[in-house]
Protein backbone atom coordinates (compact mmCIF):
# COMPACT_ATOMS: atom_id res chain seq x y z
CA UNK A 1 0.00 0.00 0.00
CA UNK A 2 1.29 3.51 -0.92
CA UNK A 3 1.95 5.79 2.05
CA UNK A 4 -1.32 8.30 2.39
CA UNK A 5 1.12 10.96 1.32
CA UNK A 6 4.19 12.24 0.14
CA UNK A 7 7.12 12.50 2.42
CA UNK A 8 6.92 16.28 1.78
CA UNK A 9 3.72 16.90 3.90
CA UNK A 10 2.10 20.33 4.39
CA UNK A 11 -1.07 21.59 5.64
CA UNK A 12 -4.45 19.57 4.00
CA UNK A 13 -6.19 22.68 3.71
CA UNK A 14 -2.93 24.09 1.51
CA UNK A 15 -2.61 20.58 -0.26
CA UNK A 16 -6.38 20.31 -1.24
CA UNK A 17 -6.03 23.86 -2.82
CA UNK A 18 -3.36 22.48 -4.80
CA UNK A 19 -3.66 22.36 -8.70
CA UNK A 20 -1.88 18.58 -8.66
CA UNK A 21 -5.13 16.39 -8.78
CA UNK A 22 -3.13 13.62 -6.86
CA UNK A 23 -2.46 15.73 -4.57
CA UNK A 24 -5.92 17.03 -3.54
CA UNK A 25 -7.17 13.40 -3.67
CA UNK A 26 -4.37 12.31 -1.25
CA UNK A 27 -5.00 15.19 0.88
CA UNK A 28 -8.75 14.84 0.73
CA UNK A 29 -7.95 10.65 1.57
CA UNK A 30 -6.14 12.13 4.60
CA UNK A 31 -8.52 14.30 5.91
CA UNK A 32 -10.97 12.02 5.91
CA UNK A 33 -8.90 9.75 7.87
CA UNK A 34 -8.20 11.73 10.65
CA UNK A 35 -11.32 13.08 10.91
CA UNK A 36 -14.29 10.68 9.97
CA UNK A 37 -14.50 8.30 13.18
CA UNK A 38 -14.11 11.67 15.83
CA UNK A 39 -16.86 13.61 14.06
CA UNK A 40 -19.19 10.30 13.72
CA UNK A 41 -18.81 9.39 17.09
CA UNK A 42 -19.17 13.00 18.29
CA UNK A 43 -22.33 13.35 16.66
CA UNK A 44 -23.52 10.25 18.47
CA UNK A 45 -22.91 11.47 21.40
CA UNK A 46 -23.66 15.27 21.37
CA UNK A 47 -27.34 13.86 19.42
CA UNK A 48 -30.15 11.91 19.96
CA UNK A 49 -29.45 10.79 16.04
CA UNK A 50 -29.59 7.09 15.56
CA UNK A 51 -26.67 5.51 14.31
CA UNK A 52 -27.97 5.40 10.40
CA UNK A 53 -28.67 8.88 10.56
CA UNK A 54 -25.00 9.73 12.29
CA UNK A 55 -23.41 7.35 9.08
CA UNK A 56 -25.25 9.49 6.34
CA UNK A 57 -24.65 12.74 8.06
CA UNK A 58 -20.77 12.11 8.29
CA UNK A 59 -20.61 10.83 4.46
CA UNK A 60 -22.82 13.79 3.23
CA UNK A 61 -20.44 15.92 5.28
CA UNK A 62 -17.23 15.09 3.72
CA UNK A 63 -18.90 14.30 -0.08
CA UNK A 64 -20.04 18.05 0.29
CA UNK A 65 -17.34 19.61 2.04
CA UNK A 66 -15.03 20.18 -1.39
CA UNK A 67 -18.38 20.17 -3.30
CA UNK A 68 -19.22 23.61 -1.15
CA UNK A 69 -15.52 24.94 -0.87
CA UNK A 70 -16.16 25.43 2.61
CA UNK A 71 -12.73 25.02 3.95
CA UNK A 72 -11.88 28.06 2.21
CA UNK A 73 -13.60 29.95 5.20
CA UNK A 74 -10.77 28.83 7.32
CA UNK A 75 -9.50 32.13 8.90
CA UNK A 76 -6.42 30.45 11.54
CA UNK A 77 -6.46 33.72 13.53
CA UNK A 78 -10.40 32.75 14.75
CA UNK A 79 -9.26 28.98 15.84
CA UNK A 80 -7.62 25.75 14.58
CA UNK A 81 -8.79 23.86 11.98
CA UNK A 82 -10.45 20.68 14.25
CA UNK A 83 -12.61 23.20 15.84
CA UNK A 84 -13.53 24.53 12.27
CA UNK A 85 -14.20 21.39 11.12
CA UNK A 86 -16.38 20.47 14.19
CA UNK A 87 -18.44 23.44 13.67
CA UNK A 88 -18.98 23.49 10.17
CA UNK A 89 -19.86 19.40 10.81
CA UNK A 90 -22.78 20.58 13.18
CA UNK A 91 -23.87 23.40 11.19
CA UNK A 92 -24.26 20.41 8.21
CA UNK A 93 -25.94 17.76 10.92
CA UNK A 94 -28.48 21.01 11.71
CA UNK A 95 -29.40 21.17 7.73
CA UNK A 96 -29.68 17.07 7.14
CA UNK A 97 -32.13 15.68 7.55
CA UNK A 98 -31.34 12.13 5.59
CA UNK A 99 -28.28 12.39 3.56
CA UNK A 100 -27.98 9.46 1.07
CA UNK A 101 -25.12 8.52 -1.06
CA UNK A 102 -21.72 7.46 -0.65
CA UNK A 103 -18.80 9.12 0.51
CA UNK A 104 -16.74 9.61 -3.21
CA UNK A 105 -12.72 9.37 -3.11
CA UNK A 106 -11.05 10.10 -6.03
CA UNK A 107 -13.63 8.88 -8.36
CA UNK A 108 -14.24 5.37 -6.33
CA UNK A 109 -16.25 4.93 -3.24
CA UNK A 110 -14.67 4.41 0.28
CA UNK A 111 -16.42 2.69 2.79
CA UNK A 112 -16.18 3.65 6.25
CA UNK A 113 -16.23 1.25 9.29
CA UNK A 114 -19.00 2.60 11.38
CA UNK A 115 -19.68 -0.45 13.11
CA UNK A 116 -16.39 -0.84 14.66
CA UNK A 117 -16.85 2.98 15.70
CA UNK A 118 -20.27 2.07 17.37
CA UNK A 119 -18.84 -1.31 18.93
CA UNK A 120 -15.89 1.42 20.52
CA UNK A 121 -19.16 3.61 21.63
CA UNK A 122 -20.72 1.03 23.32
CA UNK A 123 -17.23 -0.64 24.83
CA UNK A 124 -16.46 2.56 26.47
CA UNK A 125 -17.20 3.14 30.25
CA UNK A 126 -19.53 6.44 30.72
CA UNK A 127 -17.79 9.94 30.62
CA UNK A 128 -18.46 12.76 32.28
CA UNK A 129 -16.73 14.79 29.46
CA UNK A 130 -18.87 17.44 27.16
CA UNK A 131 -19.37 16.23 24.05
CA UNK A 132 -16.58 18.67 22.51
CA UNK A 133 -13.76 17.11 24.71
CA UNK A 134 -14.54 14.04 23.79
CA UNK A 135 -14.32 14.86 20.26
CA UNK A 136 -10.85 15.87 20.93
CA UNK A 137 -10.20 12.81 23.00
CA UNK A 138 -11.11 10.83 19.77
CA UNK A 139 -9.35 12.94 17.49
CA UNK A 140 -5.66 12.17 19.59
CA UNK A 141 -6.54 8.64 19.39
CA UNK A 142 -7.22 9.03 15.63
CA UNK A 143 -3.99 10.92 15.11
CA UNK A 144 -1.96 8.04 16.80
CA UNK A 145 -3.89 5.07 15.20
CA UNK A 146 -3.46 6.63 11.36
CA UNK A 147 0.75 7.12 12.47
CA UNK A 148 0.66 3.14 13.73
CA UNK A 149 -0.76 2.30 10.32
CA UNK A 150 2.25 4.26 8.70
CA UNK A 151 4.84 2.90 10.75
CA UNK A 152 3.62 -0.23 9.78
CA UNK A 153 3.72 0.41 6.15
CA UNK A 154 7.08 1.60 6.24
CA UNK A 155 8.73 -0.58 7.74
CA UNK A 156 7.21 -3.07 5.89
CA UNK A 157 8.41 -1.48 3.21
CA UNK A 158 11.91 -1.14 4.77
CA UNK A 159 12.20 -4.71 5.45
CA UNK A 160 11.96 -3.86 9.68
CA UNK A 161 9.04 -6.18 10.22
CA UNK A 162 10.83 -7.45 13.01
CA UNK A 163 11.41 -3.75 14.22
CA UNK A 164 7.69 -3.07 14.32
CA UNK A 165 6.82 -6.11 15.64
CA UNK A 166 8.61 -5.36 18.74
CA UNK A 167 7.51 -2.12 18.97
CA UNK A 168 3.70 -3.55 18.61
CA UNK A 169 4.11 -5.51 21.19
CA UNK A 170 6.28 -3.78 24.39
CA UNK A 171 4.22 0.08 23.40
CA UNK A 172 1.39 -0.80 22.11
CA UNK A 173 0.06 -4.13 23.32
CA UNK A 174 -0.78 -2.72 27.29
CA UNK A 175 -2.72 -6.31 28.16
CA UNK A 176 0.36 -8.34 27.95
CA UNK A 177 3.47 -6.11 29.49
CA UNK A 178 6.78 -7.99 28.37
CA UNK A 179 9.91 -7.23 29.47
CA UNK A 180 13.26 -6.63 27.50
CA UNK A 181 14.10 -10.27 28.20
CA UNK A 182 11.27 -11.55 27.42
CA UNK A 183 11.11 -10.00 23.85
CA UNK A 184 15.06 -10.72 23.19
CA UNK A 185 13.58 -14.66 23.47
CA UNK A 186 10.71 -14.38 21.35
CA UNK A 187 12.57 -12.25 18.19
CA UNK A 188 15.81 -14.93 19.30
CA UNK A 189 17.75 -11.41 19.53
CA UNK A 190 20.01 -9.84 22.03
CA UNK A 191 18.53 -7.46 24.72
CA UNK A 192 20.53 -4.78 23.06
CA UNK A 193 19.23 -5.32 20.09
CA UNK A 194 15.37 -4.87 21.81
CA UNK A 195 16.79 -1.43 23.20
CA UNK A 196 17.78 -0.11 20.33
CA UNK A 197 15.20 -1.64 17.91
CA UNK A 198 12.45 0.06 20.47
CA UNK A 199 14.68 3.57 19.96
CA UNK A 200 14.82 3.46 16.53
CA UNK A 201 10.62 2.78 16.20
CA UNK A 202 10.01 5.46 18.66
CA UNK A 203 11.69 8.31 16.79
CA UNK A 204 10.32 6.95 13.51
CA UNK A 205 7.02 6.99 15.27
CA UNK A 206 7.25 10.03 16.95
CA UNK A 207 8.53 11.96 13.39
CA UNK A 208 5.52 10.26 11.60
CA UNK A 209 2.97 11.84 14.16
CA UNK A 210 4.15 15.40 13.72
CA UNK A 211 4.44 14.72 9.84
CA UNK A 212 0.45 14.19 10.72
CA UNK A 213 -0.22 16.94 12.87
CA UNK A 214 1.32 18.94 10.53
CA UNK A 215 -1.27 18.04 7.77
CA UNK A 216 -3.75 18.29 10.66
CA UNK A 217 -3.26 21.94 11.01
CA UNK A 218 -3.47 24.92 8.94
CA UNK A 219 -0.81 27.22 10.79
CA UNK A 220 2.78 26.92 12.43
CA UNK A 221 1.31 28.28 15.74
CA UNK A 222 -1.24 25.48 15.64
CA UNK A 223 0.92 23.01 14.51
CA UNK A 224 3.41 23.66 17.27
CA UNK A 225 0.87 23.67 20.17
CA UNK A 226 -0.63 20.40 19.40
CA UNK A 227 3.12 18.74 18.99
CA UNK A 228 3.61 19.97 22.32
CA UNK A 229 0.25 19.04 23.72
CA UNK A 230 0.25 15.40 22.03
CA UNK A 231 4.18 14.67 22.78
CA UNK A 232 5.31 17.12 24.73
CA UNK A 233 7.94 18.33 22.29
CA UNK A 234 8.88 21.86 20.66
CA UNK A 235 9.30 20.99 17.39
Amino acid sequence: MSPLFPTTRRSVVLALASDDREERTRAFDTLVSLYWRPLYKYGRIASTHSPADCEDTTQSFFARLLENDALSGYDPAKGGFRTFLRVLYDRHSANEVKAAGRLKRGGGQRQLEFADAEAEIAAEAPQTSTPEEYFHREWVRSVFALAVDRLREETERAGKQTQFAIFEDYDLDHAGKLSYRDLAARFAIAETSVTNHLAAMRKQFREIVLDILREATASEQEFRSEARALLGVEP
